[in-house]
This record gives C-alpha cells, structure tokens and sequence, in this order.
C-alpha cells in the first residue's frame, strides 16, 4: 500500500497489522478497550443530552465515529466519540435549525475535515494559539455548568434561552421551583464520583455514581424527571443509514458552523492525538487522522449521531489502562454497541440531576482555572486572544468566536513576525555588525564609491513589505548602485516580490542599479518562477557579498567605459 498512498494517508491499524498482532496484545487491547468504554458510557449520554439531542444519539456516534476513528485513524491509541467541547454550539444549531440543521452542518463538516486531510493542514491545525485554545475551553466549560443549572437544581423554566445571561435570569426567576430531591442526587453524584476516582482512579467514578443514583432514586421513588420522562424510551438499536432533508438555502447556513465544527474538532482531535504521542512515545499521522475524523463526521449523522471527535481524557484511559494500538478502540466501539442492544432501555431510568451532575464535573475538569488566570499576565496581545475567545464564547456565540479568534490570533501573528522582519541600512556601520572571523564579514572588505548596502532580516512577506519600502523611500543619499543583501531572508511571499519589483523600477527610472546578494533557495525559486529574476538579470543576483561588491564594481566599470565612449564619440 505504501507505494500507491503516502505513508502520512495510511491508518495506523494497516502498520499496526503490517508489524505483527498476537494474541497477547488483543487481550491487552480488550481489557482496555472494555475499561474505556464504561467510562464512554455515560459521557456519551449525557453529552447528547446537554447537546439537545436524544441519548440514542450519543451511544450511537460512540459506536459509528469510534469505530471508523480507531479503522482509519492516524493514531495508535485515539479514541473518538462526541465531546464536552461540542455541547454548547450543537445545542444553539438545534434550537436555531433542528436536527436536520445539525445533520447538515455535521455532513459539512465531515467533508471539510477530509479535504483538510488531504491538503496536508494537519501540521498547521498544531499551531493554534495557546491563549485561544484556553479562552474557548474555559468559557465552553462555564456554558456547560450554567447550562446544566436547571436540572441539577430541579428547575421548572419557562425561558429556554440558551443565551449565557438569559439563562442565568431564567434561573433566578424560577427559583420557586427548587427541587432538593435533584439536587441531592446532584451532590451525592458528585460526592461518589470524586471520591471513587480518587480511590480507583482507573475505573469510571461517573459510572459507578450514576448506578448507584439511579438505584437510589428508583429504590425511594424520588419525585425527579428522568431521561425516560422528557425523552422516552432510549432506542436499544443503530437506525438504518438516511439523508436528511436537503435545500440549497439549509445547506448555506449551515455552512459556516460547519466550518466551527471542522475546527474545533480538528483542534481538540490533534491536541489528544500529541497528548498521547507524549505517553507513548509514539507518533501520529495528523493528515490522516483528520481524513478518518471526516469520515466519522459524514457516517454519524447518517445513522442519527452527533459531530464526534478524538477524546482526551478517554485516550488517556485507554492509554493507562493497557491500550497500545487501534483495536482497543474497536473493542470500546462493539462494547458500546453490546451496551445499546442489551441494557439500553435502562439508560431510561438515570435522573436527569444525575447527569447534570457529571457533565458538572466534567466542566470543572476542563475549565483550566488556573491556567486562565495565569494567561492573564501574559503579553497583551495574548491576553487579548484569550478574553476574546472567551467572552465571544460566553456571550455571544461559539461559532461567532472562532472565527474572530482564528482572525484575530492570524493578525497578531503576522504583526508579530512583521515585528521582527526589518531592514538595515549597514554601509556605514560595516564592521560593527559582524564578527571578524565571519566569512561573510566586511571587516577585510572595502565598498566601491557610490554603493549603497541594505540588509534585510526575517521573513519577507507583505506584513513586512512596507518596512522595506519605507525605509528605502526615507533615505537620504542617492546610490549608483545599491546591494540588497538577503542571507537571512529565508521566505518570500508575492508581496515581498513586488517590493523589490517596484525598487527595480525605480532604479530604471533613477538611473542606478541593483545588486541582490545571498539570495536562499526559495526566495530564488519564487523569483525565477515570477520572471522577476530575469527582470533584474541572472547577473545581479550574487550568491555571497563577495560576488555582490565584484558585480558592483563591474557595473562601475561598465558605466565609466559607457562615458568614456560617449565622450570619445562626441569628440570625434
């Protein structure tokens, strides 16, 4: 297969079966596999619940998109399914759009997952901001405690607004309907789960705490709604593959948060895949783990889930709990899958207070408190990022702050690099730069009269074109030639070209010439390519300084034998 597909498209479970399986790591992969998906169990419930889906929907898109993630996937040990990080923009799609809405943007998302797959942005999802990662991840997690207010308190709203601040008045105002049986179980859920996954930290402490709830709340008959009683009975099977209603007018606003899908996912889904390359020692193929990402994205939807996406805290569980390779995740699926067909009609009976108080603990766990606050002395621009992507999150919208995130942490990052980008004028200051031992240094050289030296530094691209211009416009002296030196330019961009385009012009209509010295192998193939490089003639681009001067005094020569022949011809 390696020599029809790049290696970087190729599933790990091909190299995993390719390098030799035995029994030993199947039973080592099961074990795992069986640990994570009682820890999947309720989190799959609850989060399609928070997202304003049925629990069907959750249990199936564990199944569907952590099976196709651990077949496909480019990682060893990821596990896919539906995640915290979706809950509060899947819940504002259905409320706007309904369900067929959120089927659309989760197809849509699907494909562009793939796309980005294949054009190889896995390596530059990676270098997403740390600051605009926190922001999202801390307001997210104060819209899913807020969110989850009213069924842990038991309370009765008649405002269903999913705006931060509306929710919250709705809260206060139906105060009167506070129901200590909910929040009872609410706090003894908690209680339970805490103090279980301190004692066995690798088992479900959720699991075990929404059991024994459960029970506690069937056993008493304590007067709280249940999943039973506000969606009915819980599906115990996988519904055929459909399409949902398709129109040209759905399909275009369901674009752009589609594209939040894609990103988010992206995001969270190679965060997980580099956390659990840092416990293995391991290394994942990004492409291709946002190809299978895709593909799970366009199947789920199809069979009635939700967006799915690879999953920190479980790939970590899968990881401690023995799993090393794709076929703990395929076992965690058909466990699932065994799950949903045999006790899946139990799911009926867990309190809704109960499941309000897991996702609880799970918006503490990924709030990152600390770290939010410790931002806050960070640089002013990366404080601003991280306030902007959390306040957009909290108040405005998810979608709303993702895409202004990722614009304003681009603008910042093209200042920043056009910060550190700048040209020099160093005819002047010629042995003050370099040391003398540098081969390249002018200590030994001597400039031919009338030429000007300016040096350029950092990435030439159009953040710092107009530093470039304006610091050739602003000087005083007028070269007969001017040598443009580039060693340290690594990158140029069609901006950058242009620049130093429109200084050729110029020193055809002035009347002096220029030198390029130390041009690197890319700013030399875009110029090539560009045909700016025959404009400014092979014989003015110089691979040294050396070169560059030697040129210069040629052009020197050339111009005085130029005047030479004139006066000659004149005077005969």
């Amino acid at each position: 297969m390696a020599g029809f597909i790049p290696t970087r498209l190729i599933p790990k479970l091909f190299t995993v079966l390719k390098e030799g399986y035995g029994w030993s790591d199947f039973g080592r992969d099961a074990m795992a596999g069986l640990i994570v998906a009682i820890v999947a169990l309720p989190l799959a419930i609850a989060f399609a619940i928070a997202s304003g889906v049925t629990p069907s929907a959750g249990l199936i898109t564990a199944v569907v998109a952590g099976l196709t993630i651990s077949c496909l996937g480019g990682s060893r040990v990821q596990i896919g399914g539906p995640t915290s990080a979706f809950v509060v923009l899947l819940y504002a799609i259905v409320q706007k759009h309904g369900v067929d809405g959120l089927t659309v943007a989760t197809l849509l998302a699907g494909v562009f997952l793939v796309v980005m797959g294949f054009l190889r942005m896995g390596a530059l999802i990676k270098f997403i901001p740390y600051p605009l990662s926190v922001g999202f991840t801390t307001g997210i997690a104060l819209l899913i405690a807020t969110t989850q207010l009213p069924d842990i308190l038991g309370l009765d709203l008649l405002d269903k607004d999913t705006h931060f601040l509306a929710r919250l008045q709705a809260c206060f105002q139906a105060r009167n309907t506070f129901n200590p049986w909910a929040a009872g179980l609410a706090a003894g859920t908690v209680l339970v789960a805490v103090a279980w996954a301190r004692k066995f930290p690798k088992f479900s402490g959720s699991m075990v705490a929404i059991v024994i709830a459960t029970l506690v709340a069937m056993f008493f008959e304590f007067p709280v709604e249940t999943i039973g009683s506000r969606f009915g009975p819980v599906s115990a099977s996988i519904p055929a593959p459909h399409l949902p209603k398709l129109s040209i007018d759905l399909i275009v606003a369901m674009s752009s948060p589609a594209l939040a899908i894609a990103l988010l996912a992206s995001l969270e889904t190679l965060l997980s895949a580099s956390v659990a390359d840092g416990m293995t020692g391991r290394r994942h193929r990004s492409d291709m783990e946002l190809v299978a990402l895709g593909t799970a994205n366009i199947l789920s939807p199809l069979f009635g889930g939700i967006p799915a996406v690879g999953a920190i805290a479980r790939t970590a569980t899968n990881i401690r709990s023995g799993g090393r390779t794709p076929v703990a995740g395929i076992v965690h699926a058909l466990v699932l899958l065994l799950i949903l067909v045999v006790a899946g009609k139990w799911a009926a009976h867990i309190p809704m207070a109960v499941l309000g108080a897991v996702l609880l603990i799970v918006a503490w766990n990924m709030a990152q408190a600390h770290t939010f606050l410790k931002l806050l002395k960070a640089p002013h621009a990366d404080v601003l990022v991280l306030l902007t992507a959390f306040f957009l999150t909290v108040l405005i919208d998810l979608t709303v702050a993702i895409e202004v995130g990722f614009l304003l942490a681009m603008a910042l990052f093209i200042k920043r690099i056009s910060e550190v980008s700048e040209i020099r004028e160093i005819t002047q200051t010629l042995n003050e730069g370099d040391p003398a031992d540098d081969p390249d240094s002018f200590a030994k050289r001597s400039v031919p009269p009338g030429v000007e030296i300016y040096e350029l530094f950092g990435a030439f691209f159009f953040g710092a074109a107009d530093k470039f211009k304006t610091a050739l416009t602003q000087s005083n002296r007028s070269p007969k030639i001017l040598v443009l030196r580039m060693r340290h330019v690594v990158s140029l961009d069609a901006t950058g070209m242009r620049a130093i385009e429109e200084m050729h012009e110029r020193s055809l209509r002035e009347k002096w010439s220029l030198v390029l010295s130390g041009v690197h192998a890319q700013p030399m193939t875009a110029m090539v390519r560009s045909g700016l490089a025959d404009q400014i003639g092979m014989e003015n681009l110089c691979g040294n300084i050396d070169e560059a001067l030697a040129r210069a005094e040629a052009i020197q020569l050339e111009t005085q034998e130029k005047k030479t022949g004139a006066v000659a011809a004149g005077l005969g």
